[in-house]
């Protein structure tokens, strides 16, 4: 890595509309991949998808005209990549101790090294698009790219599928006169070094910050005896049962944070792990979020904590799914629904997004520690 160059941080993520025209749109875009649903033989998976969206239009509309018009997707991860070029930008320059090497005597350090971070944002199915995003990237002259899936949890149909559209982006999107950005590949060698963060499930200042917010939200309320219900994005149980390693993920991720909330937090609770957001016949994670919450009423629980496991944003789950649909139904059946707050900009979220950063340079300068200097 040359310190003098800027390195580049692209954040993907879903995406939005963002406006009520942009809805039909958008869900077309979703329904045409088919890494998240096979539509029938691949031919026929663009008219079948724009005949789902047109037919949901209409309905996913209503949804979003009562969260403000629009999906608040993109306004907030544009405030996650500026709030991370900041932090990542306040110490530029890194001290790299390597105390494995016998030849390095204790205390001596190497040179510290200078950095320059650039964050910019993608999305999958709406504005702006990845590739777009990839050509402002090149048109920038970055050459060394971390590619950071804003899903925690891998699964094909989040982050397999943006890194595959990103991977068939960056190997097309260049001209003869521009060497190949794929490192090794094409005329000219290596334009842009490429690397990826494709799970962070466990990593623990992510794990810290989402706790944070859990047992803050829980200490806030005046209720007590607060069961937790952790509300994942459902998947079809096909995926799971072909290798995909989304639920693995969620279930490692809900031992780290309750296992933080027990010796960090001195919190004792209940918990509960349910699914939620799925759409179409086939056989989904269960069981489900609003099926749950009954359950849990009929038990006679008074006071619910639903967390948002498998988001790191306020969304349309969050903001129509929990907050209206689940709130009224738990009011229904005499529960009390407090939602655990987004991790959005929190400062806890953006300290763990720019260690993960961090973590990855220091790979590539295979060195075995990279220190904040300031």
């Amino acid at each position: 890595m040359n310190d003098k160059e800027t390195t580049g941080v692209l954040l993907l993520n879903l995406g939005g509309p963002d406006s009520l025209d942009a809805v039909q749109p958008f869900l077309y875009n979703l329904f045409s991949d088919r890494e998240i649903i096979k539509l029938g033989p691949a031919f026929l998976q663009k008219p079948i998808a724009f005949l789902i969206s047109s037919l949901r239009a209409k309905k996913t509309a209503g949804m979003y005209s009562l969260i403000g018009g629009k999906s608040p997707i993109l306004d907030i991860t544009a405030a996650q990549a500026e709030a991370l070029e900041k932090e990542l930008n306040q110490n530029t320059e890194y001290r790299i101790q390597n105390t494995e090497n016998p030849l390095i005597l204790p205390g001596s350090q190497f040179p510290v090294l200078s950095l320059k971070f650039k964050v910019y944002t993608g999305m999958r199915y709406w504005h702006p698009f990845i590739e777009d995003t990839v050509e402002k990237i090149l048109q920038d002259g970055i050459k060394h790219l971390i590619v950071l899936s804003l899903y925690p949890h891998y699964s094909k149909a989040t982050t397999g599928s943006a890194i595959t559209e990103f991977k068939k982006i960056i190997a097309k999107v260049y001209t003869p006169t521009r060497p190949s950005p794929v490192k090794g590949e094409g005329e000219g060698g290596s334009a842009i070094d490429i690397q990826y963060i494709d799970r962070w499930y466990d990593f623990p200042p992510y794990i810290d910050a989402l706790a944070g917010l859990i047992a803050g939200g829980i200490s806030e309320s005046k209720e007590s005896g607060f069961e937790i219900i952790y509300s994942a994005h459902s998947l079809p149980e096909s995926f799971i049962k072909e290798g995909d390693p989304y639920l693995e993920h969620i279930k490692a991720t809900i031992m780290a944070v309750n296992s933080s909330l027990i010796t960090r937090h001195s919190l004792q609770f209940k918990w509960h792990l349910s699914f939620q957001s799925k759409s179409g016949p086939v056989k989904w994670l269960s069981p489900a979020t609003d099926e749950v919450i009954i359950e849990k009423a009929k038990a006679g629980v008074k006071n619910i904590f639903v967390v948002p496991i498998s988001f790191v944003s306020d969304h349309i789950e969050t903001l129509y799914e929990i907050d209206i649909l689940y709130k009224e139904l738990a009011a229904r059946h005499g529960l009390n629904l407090k939602r655990c707050r987004s991790l959005n900009v929190s400062k806890g979220f953006i300290k763990a997004l720019k260690e993960l950063v961090l973590t990855k340079i220091n790979q590539t300068v295979n060195l075995p520690s990279l220190d904040g200097r300031g």
